[in-house]
């Protein structure tokens, strides 16, 4: 059988969801101009979800969760813990998904710290938030956030560079590799947070979960480099 088929204007496309001109030329790939501007927009959101758990005091997964508790712990704010923690995992970055993926991780990184900040001197939130309603929102726009990042070739550091790795080797679910490491650190801090902001965490990280396992799929998406 032919696995091959055209694309628009005489474009081949393959079943393994790469689509080249016949000069070997991919034009769905990304410009750089849309990697910029995925990467604002995707830290950006991630940025803002994180302001709104610190400001209701939740937790979520992966390094952002350490920095978390280091913040509620010793009072530094949580870009710096953020950026000092996800150090270590551009080794395995480097050495798995290469110099690109890991320089765009890097920025990535920084521009969450940055933006963590950011909106909390720019959007300050005025009372408590209700811990329930923050997970699910936070959740969703951390997970739409990272689903930017990942679509262009980025992640923001820690567990997410073993989960992407392990998904593109393995075909093993990043949702889920998630979730089950997100819920790993939450379990860890059960008596250091209270227990609306421990439910409201759990909230956050399964609408995060929801949305890589529902979006992160490679196989459906080829608008990639």
């Amino acid at each position: 059988a032919n696995n091959e088929f055209f694309c628009v204007g005489g474009i081949h496309m393959m079943t393994d969801s790469k689509c080249l001109s016949k000069e070997g030329h991919n034009p769905l790939a990304h410009t750089w101009p849309e990697d910029v501007l995925a990467m604002l927009i995707g830290t950006s959101f991630i940025g803002f979800g994180m302001a709104m758990f610190g400001q209701a005091g939740l937790l979520t997964g992966s390094t952002a969760g350490v920095a978390f508790l280091l913040h509620y712990q010793f009072g530094q704010p949580f870009g710096l813990w953020f950026f000092l923690i996800n150090l270590p995992f551009y080794w395995l970055a480097v050495r798995q998904m290469g110099w690109t993926f890991t320089l765009r991780t890097f920025i990535a990184v920084s521009l969450v710290s940055v933006f963590a900040g950011l909106h909390q001197t720019f959007l300050p939130f005025e009372g408590e938030l209700n811990p329930y309603y923050t997970g699910l929102l936070g959740g969703l726009l951390i997970g739409m956030g990272l689903i930017a990042l990942f679509r262009h070739k980025a992640t923001v550091g820690g567990i997410n560079i073993p989960t992407l790795y392990l998904q593109q080797r393995y075909a093993i679910r990043a949702g889920k590799v998630q979730f089950g490491v997100d819920l790993l650190v939450l379990l860890s801090s059960l008596f250091m947070v209270s227990l609306p902001a421990l439910i409201g965490s759990l909230i956050g990280a399964a609408a995060l979960s929801l949305v890589i396992g529902f979006y992160h799929r490679p196989d459906r998406y080829i608008a990639m480099h």
